[in-house]
């Protein structure tokens, strides 16, 4: 049996195939490589260039390799952009993850994992935010996600598929082995393009935003590293696996930092500093978003390694430079 990974040329897709693999799972990506690099799909992964919306290719690809779970990273993923092109996001996140729903139900694919967001919660009314609080998104990307989750909930009501949604908090850092890290260029993730700026890659950055609720102005998030992110769905897999009941899931560390507070951590990591530009807020931004994470804990037994701003940052750094290297050999 065989595990198909739908955006696994990705950044954090790209994680999960080598947690798989370390693993011992027989690997199968699925990925369009719209913002995906072949490079980063290890040999010993299958790779079909492909959409996950073409029913067709999936269902051939469950009945060839012996699909048993599917772990759906495939979408789109950026919040301001997600309100200016809405249909696009509801084309992308919820109309395709509909198809692949569809044919892992039609195929018999036990189980389902599903990469979710806490932007499905807002700007919430008490933090840390808990898996039962009120959901209230605050743009596109996040009304797309939650549409998925009902759909999922429906379906495997329905039908016997078990499935999990992991609702991520803000994802960063790189393989602590250096295999693979955030690539994507115009990327704007926050530690991504201050790691870039600390870099030289940018002329400094911008900061949207100063006069939110918080104690410096700025947007307060939770930053988990990404392999403890992958290590979350392994978790979930494993639950499935032993006949756990299809639920949710936040993936945080129930510990929030502000946007400065993240820059200042990457001047200090890169030993350099950098021009950072404050501008207005953007839409669809929370103030503040920190996860209640003792769910995942519990049930999962999810045990966190990587809880370490310090850290995540260095080894964000550490990937950049590695990117540098690889563009200077090829």
């Amino acid at each position: 049996m065989a595990i198909l990974v739908t955006g696994g040329a990705g950044y954090i897709g790209s994680h999960m195939v080598l947690e798989l693999l370390d693993a011992g799972e027989q690997v199968v990506v699925l990925d369009n490589l719209s913002t995906g690099f072949r490079w980063a799909v290890p040999p010993a992964a299958t790779l079909v260039v492909g959409d996950v919306g073409d029913q067709d290719l999936v269902r051939a690809l469950v009945r060839k390799h012996g699909i048993d779970a599917i772990i759906h990273f495939a979408g789109s993923i950026v919040v301001p952009d997600s309100v200016a092109d809405p249909l696009g996001y509801y084309l992308n996140n919820t109309v395709k993850s509909r198809a692949l729903i569809e044919i892992a139900v039609a195929t018999g694919v036990k189980h389902f994992i599903f990469s979710s967001t806490a932007a499905v919660y807002g700007n919430p009314k008490q933090l840390p935010v808990s898996e039962t609080a009120e959901l209230s998104p605050m743009s596109p990307y996040g009304s797309s996600k939650l549409m998925t989750e009902i759909m999922l909930k429906d379906a495997g009501i329905a039908h016997p598929l078990s499935w999990v949604a992991l609702r991520y908090f803000n994802v960063a850092g790189a393989d602590p082995q250096g295999r693979s890290g955030q690539s994507t260029p115009r990327a704007t993730h926050l530690i991504k393009v201050a790691c870039e700026a600390a870099r030289g890659k940018r002329n400094g950055m911008e900061v949207f935003g100063t006069d939110y609720p918080t104690p410096d102005g700025t947007c307060v998030r939770d930053y988990i590293h990404v392999t403890d992110l992958v290590r979350a769905h392994m978790c979930a897999l494993a639950y499935l696996r032993k006949g756990g009941k299809s639920d949710i899931f936040n993936c945080g560390y129930s510990k929030g930092y502000s946007v400065l507070e993240v820059i200042e951590a990457v001047k200090r990591a890169a030993g350099s500093d950098f021009p950072v530009k404050l501008s207005d807020r953007r839409a669809g931004d929370p103030a503040a978003i920190v996860a209640a994470s003792a769910k995942i804990r519990d049930t999962l037994g999810w045990v966190p390694v990587h809880d370490d701003l310090d850290g995540i940052v260095t080894q964000a750094l550490a990937w950049e430079a590695s990117l540098e290297r690889l563009k200077a050999a090829s």
